[in-house]
């Protein structure tokens, strides 16, 4: 006799339903899925009985809807083969929209994993274009302010995010988020954070002084973006109160791949200025079309020629980490019918 197909495998859901917020497009977008398939997978195989039936998973892949879904899309017949010995079926499938609003119906997430996402705000806080002249975020010379302002928009789209997943996810459905974060309390506070707003705001001004971006274009450009530090993620996870935080934990990444040859992390770095090349060339895939939107497609590629010039200047005479923040948190029962 089969059990409920609502249930299955002492307990395993009949059809697990998994979310990537902010999945992206490139060749890596599927890596995730992939491994959270495999786990799952592994562990039906150890809890199965002969009479059940091989539970089944939905995959849905979110990103705004200017992502390049198609790209993405074209990739999944080869990711149905490369699992095709897997007793799960899988079925992947696009959810186009922003995280910071519902995309999915009541209670119906058993997991949601977002990767290097969430430090990126709703939008720009309000009223800081005029006082934040010369930065395009938090910089040395922004006045207090600022901080104060970044700080309550991130906490104000996250606790956002956590209400509106509470809403979406099954009681005790877990959710793993990694984001840029800080390792120390207040931004400016220490030297050693790698400043990349910071030289990436330096070669715009020097495009001023060029001539060839206007200085009010500059000072009319923030980042809607926060990098808050560990302890600013607890409270607000605590104080929103929709999840159990079951872990939180920060760690490292080396931006200079030179030492990371050293540390045994990558093959590849072959001249001092390769390290700064790499960086700028990734964070130019992040925030071009931003830049291009505000500044206009002239100015692109000899901005970040400046960019890279600065970063490997920096790589050669500071420490070039960065830190990033781990946290898995459950839904909590009682929360259940409250969200």
């Amino acid at each position: 006799m089969r059990r409920s197909s609502s249930s299955i495998n002492g307990g395993w859901p009949a059809c697990f339903r998994v979310v990537d917020l902010g999945c992206s497009s490139g060749p890596n977008t599927l890596q995730v899925i992939s491994e959270i398939i495999d786990t799952i997978n592994d562990e039906v195989i150890c809890n199965q009985l002969e009479e059940d039936i091989d539970p089944e998973i939905q995959v849905f892949l979110n990103d705004l809807p200017t992502n390049d879904f198609n790209g993405v899309l074209k990739d999944v017949p080869t990711f149905y083969n490369q699992h095709s010995k897997n007793k799960l079926r899988c079925f992947v499938s696009a959810s186009a929209g922003s995280f910071y609003g519902r995309l999915f119906p009541r209670e119906s997430l058993h997991f949601a994993h977002s990767s290097y996402c969430l430090h990126w705000l709703s939008k720009v806080p309000d009223g800081i274009d005029e006082e934040n002249r010369g930065n395009i975020y938090i910089g040395k010379s922004s006045p207090p302010n600022i901080y104060k302002a970044y700080k309550e928009q991130f906490e104000k789209d996250f606790s956002n995010f956590l209400k509106l997943r509470c809403e979406e996810m099954k009681a005790r459905g877990r959710m793993v988020l990694i984001l840029v974060g800080r390792s120390i309390l207040h931004p400016l506070a220490s030297k050693s954070c790698f400043p990349i707003w910071d030289l990436l705001a330096t070669s715009l001004m020097d495009l001023v002084a060029e001539g060839l971006v206007k200085e009010d274009d500059l000072d009319s450009f923030n980042m809607p973006y926060y990098s808050p530090h560990e302890e600013e993620v607890r409270k607000i996870v605590e104080k929103e109160g929709s999840f159990s935080l079951d872990k939180l934990e920060t760690f490292e990444v080396n931006w200079n791949l030179r030492e990371a040859i050293t540390m045994g992390e990558g093959t590849f770095v072959s001249n001092e200025n390769q390290s700064g090349q790499i960086v700028s060339n990734y964070i130019r895939a992040i925030v071009e079309p931003m830049l291009i939107h505000h500044f206009g497609e002239a100015i692109i590629d000899k901005l970040f020629e400046i960019y890279s010039d600065h970063i490997t200047e920096h790589l050669c005479f500071h420490d070039s980490k960065h830190t990033s923040i781990l946290v898995s948190i459950t839904k909590k029962v009682e929360n259940t019918k409250k969200c």
